[in-house]
């Protein structure tokens, strides 16, 4: 009994990841602005699977992927695409969300991405703050409709 409800649960999970994914997949192939990341993937892992983490929570999932692209911009408008700015930029991204209380392991790949696309200050809008309210909003939709989970908790 207790294998069926896991399965159920991380059948759900899926569910809710493939949603908002495909859903912001197909909005960038319409609109054609880019409105997908590969960190957004680990985000809904957090948000559809573990709801209740800290670490899911809108302050995290928002927060930390705003601070954490924004270090990876500054990371390569200082230093260029080079080995210094991958790491500084981590390491930086990393240290500002544990002090902003707004960890997101996801987004502590932001930096990279954002060097490796060799992105400008509009990424940090488009595709990051839009995909992550997504991919918050949906996590409350769909817990609320669908899991019975609470999402976000409150604290």
């Amino acid at each position: 009994m207790a294998s069926v409800r896991a399965a159920r649960a991380a059948a759900v999970a899926g569910l809710g990841g493939f949603l908002v994914i495909y859903a912001l997949a197909e909005l960038s192939q319409l609109s054609g602005a880019m409105l997908l990341i590969a960190p957004f993937g680990a985000s809904c892992v957090l948000v559809f699977g573990v709801p209740a983490s800290p670490l899911a929570q809108p302050r995290n999932v928002i927060g930390g992927h705003l601070i954490s692209t924004a270090v990876g911009l500054v990371a390569l408008a200082l230093l260029g695409a080079g080995p210094l700015a991958f790491g500084l930029g981590v390491g930086a991204a990393i240290a500002l969300m544990l002090v902003t209380k707004t960890t997101h392991p996801p987004a502590g790949a932001d930096p990279i991405v954002v060097i490796l696309a060799g992105a400008s200050w509009p990424f940090l809008f488009s595709p990051v703050l839009v995909g992550a309210v997504v991919i918050v909003l949906a996590g409350a939709l769909y817990h609320r409709t669908l899991t019975g989970a609470a999402y976000p908790v409150r604290a």
